[in-house]
């Protein structure tokens, strides 16, 4: 499912124009982002949670020259899923 699907499903469950469903999706988006950006975890009960998880640095290999370089540290997004949604899935 891409961004256009979900617009349509969220068209066909709650009868909003095309642009309305866009325009909520974006927003639902960009409040996500945003609370990402600011370092807090969005917690969705019974969808799951979005967390950001810091990465070390880390020493690495070019992969055509062998060489070793440094990988800097960095800030990653995960998705933990909730009971509900694992139980729906499986």
């Amino acid at each position: 499912m891409n961004k256009s699907d979900l617009i349509n499903h969220i068209r066909a469950e709650t009868g909003l124009k095309r642009d309305d469903a866009a325009s909520a999706l974006n927003a639902a988006l960009g409040g996500i982002s945003q609370a990402l950006n600011d370092a807090d975890t969005v917690a969705l009960a019974g969808f799951g949670n979005f967390v950001i998880r810091e990465r070390p640095a880390y020493k690495g290999r070019h992969p055509q020259t062998g060489a070793t370089i440094q990988v800097p540290a960095r800030k990653n997004v995960v998705f933990r899923p909730g009971k509900a949604l694992k139980e729906s899935v499986n």
